[in-house]
């Protein structure tokens, strides 16, 4: 599926307040928007980035073929092979990040993943049977049983399935703004369906975003993102099914096999891209009783979490940018010091 919209002001060669264009990339809406740049330089540069989020999008399909699928099929061999060089960073990042987050974002998980039915066009309508969840669940995969070499892996065990939608994003928005900072574009925004960053600025302002509302059409909040930040949320209401009036969402905690209880969303910003997407995960599975743990051991700073009951939570830091616009305003807390 393509879908495109571009937006210009004046034409030819001059130069232009902003240029925007729309594709349909990561299975969301992903916009490039380019400020104060030529159109001839912004089409072209907007061309080619979006280029590359489609080869990283195909390489990275969590069931569809492509080097994903391949790398996954080799680690259940047991034996050494060479990574493809659109895989190898990703793993190499959540490696990292799995270990920052004492296991709670595991992009091993994707045999558990698929067996609540999210690894497919059309969701689930009925969780697994708890014995299927309990057999992954023994001797279960993690990103521990997966080893690096240089550019060579190997698994070391047969149910590992590397799942790794909660960190693609983050990595294809961050390849994305350094293509176009390589191609000297200075002021972008790069939004993957709510998820994005940002380098410099929209004109003599800050880049302005708005935060969606977990269960509202809408927004929640808006703040301003400063140069070369990332802001990525995780929710329930991304994939999910509901069964017999509960909703199951595809944010699986990977010690219970289970979808994640306790929040509606949780939005991080950071000057990194797969942090921001990895972190937004595990605090998520965290849930509101440990989520304060992990974002101090992950180095986080801004943090905003909405509970089940709608209570907004925010680090003290995320309060200061944050301006809630949804009325009614919920009940806001906000957390010791990060």
């Amino acid at each position: 599926m393509f879908l495109a919209a571009t937006v210009w002001t004046t034409t030819g060669c001059e130069r232009t307040p902003l240029y925007q264009e729309k594709r349909f990339i990561f299975g969301t809406l992903v916009e490039i928007k380019i400020y104060g740049e030529s159109r001839q330089q912004a089409q072209q540069a907007a061309t080619d980035v979006f280029a590359d989020l489609q080869r990283l999008h195909v390489a990275l399909h969590p069931w569809q073929q492509g080097a994903l699928s391949r790398t996954n099929a080799l680690l259940t061999t047991g034996e050494w092979f060479s990574v493809a060089p659109t895989v190898l960073p990703v793993v190499e990042q959540a490696k990292r990040l799995y270990q920052q987050s004492d296991g709670l974002f595991d992009p091993a998980i994707g045999q558990l993943i698929g067996l609540w039915g999210f690894h497919g066009d059309t969701p689930s309508t009925a969780p697994p049977d708890d014995a299927a969840i309990e057999t992954l669940l023994k001797n279960k995969a993690s990103m521990k049983d997966i080893e690096l070499n240089g550019i060579f892996m190997r698994g070391h065990n047969p149910k590992v399935q590397l799942d790794l939608s909660g960190i693609a994003k983050g990595h294809a928005v961050q390849v994305g703004l350094s293509r176009l900072k390589a191609m000297g574009i200075h002021n972008a925004l790069i939004d993957a369906g709510g998820d994005l960053g940002v380098i410099g600025r929209h004109g003599q302002r800050p880049w302005k975003i708005a935060i969606r509302h977990p269960r509202q059409k809408g927004v929640l909040a808006t703040l301003d993102l400063k140069p070369n930040e990332y802001i990525f949320t995780s929710g329930d209401y991304e994939r999910f099914f509901k069964h017999a009036g509960k909703r199951y969402h595809h944010a699986l905690n990977p010690r219970t096999g289970r979808p994640a209880q306790g929040l509606q969303s949780v939005t991080i910003i950071h000057n990194d891209g797969p942090t921001a997407d990895a972190a937004a995960t595990a605090l998520f599975v965290a849930g509101p009783k440990y989520w304060y743990a992990i974002a101090k051991k992950m180095g986080l700073r801004y943090v905003m979490l909405v509970k089940e009951d709608g209570q907004v939570l925010m680090s003290p830091a995320m309060a200061k940018r944050v301006q809630i616009t949804v009325k009614p305003s919920p009940t806001i807390e906000t957390s010791q010091a990060l």
